[in-house]
C-alpha cells in the first residue's frame, strides 16, 4: 500500500506573473496572497530577479518565447499557464514551454492552490527524470569509451579479454577508475593527452 503525498505548505513561497496589467493579476494575487505567497507581476519580459522565483505564471494569450530568460522547457521552476483562448496555436506555445499546470481565465475564488500543487509535483517528476536520463546518457557514454580504449589496446595485438583486464590493471596503477583510465587510454591512442598522461 503506497503512502499518500505529503501536501507541502506553501507559505513563504515566490510567485511571478506575467501577464499585461488586468482584473485577472488582480484575482490571481489576492488568491496567491491568501495561501501565504508573495507575488509580483511584471510584463512584457521577467526581470533578473524572477529566477529566484518558486513557481512563474505566464499568460498564453500574448506570450511569446522572448519573455523568457530560458530556452523553452527549460524553465528552472515550476511554470502555471494562464489560458483564455484555446485557440489551438496557443495551446500547441504553452505546450512548447512544458507548463506544469494550467488556470483558465478569468481567475475565480479556487483553483490557484491545487495548480500549485499540481505544477510543483510536476515540475519535479520532470526534473527527477531528466537527471535519470542524463545519467543514464553519462553511462552510455563511459561504456562507449571504456569499448574505445579496450579496441586501442586489441591493436597492440592482444585479444578482447586481455586488453579489459589490462585497462583495469592500469586503473589500478594509476588509482583512478576504470572510466578514467579508459579516457587516458583513449586520448594518448588519439595523440589528445597532455604529457602527464603519456608519461602515466
Amino acid at each position: 500500500m503506497s503512502r499518500p503525498a505529503r501536501i507541502p505548505n506553501l507559505g513563504g513561497a515566490k510567485a511571478v506573473v506575467l501577464h499585461r496589467p488586468h482584473p485577472t493579476v488582480n484575482a490571481l494575487a489576492r488568491q496567491l496572497a491568501a495561501i501565504g505567497l508573495e507575488v509580483g507581476d511584471c510584463w512584457p519580459h521577467l526581470p533578473a530577479e524572477a529566477l529566484a522565483a518558486d513557481f512563474v505564471f505566464f499568460d498564453v494569450d500574448l506570450g511569446f518565447d522572448e519573455q523568457f530568460p530560458w530556452k523553452p522547457g527549460e524553465a528552472p521552476m515550476p511554470l502555471v499557464a494562464l489560458i483564455g483562448s484555446e485557440a489551438p496555436g496557443r495551446i500547441e506555445w504553452a505546450l512548447s514551454h512544458k507548463a506544469d499546470a494550467q488556470l483558465l481565465k478569468p481567475v475565480g475564488t479556487a483553483g490557484v492552490y491545487s495548480a500549485l500543487l499540481i505544477a510543483r509535483q510536476a515540475f519535479e517528476a520532470r526534473r527527477r527524470l531528466a537527471d535519470e536520463i542524463a545519467a543514464l546518457e553519462a553511462r552510455v557514454a563511459e561504456r562507449q569509451t571504456i569499448v574505445r580504449a579496450v579496441a586501442a589496446l586489441c591493436a597492440k595485438g592482444v585479444d578482447d579479454e586481455r586488453a579489459y583486464a589490462q585497462l583495469r590493471s592500469l586503473a589500478m596503477n594509476w588509482q583512478v577508475s576504470v572510466e578514467q583510465a579508459a579516457r587516458r587510454v583513449v586520448a594518448m591512442a588519439t595523440g589528445e593527452g597532455d604529457d602527464h598522461t603519456r608519461r602515466a
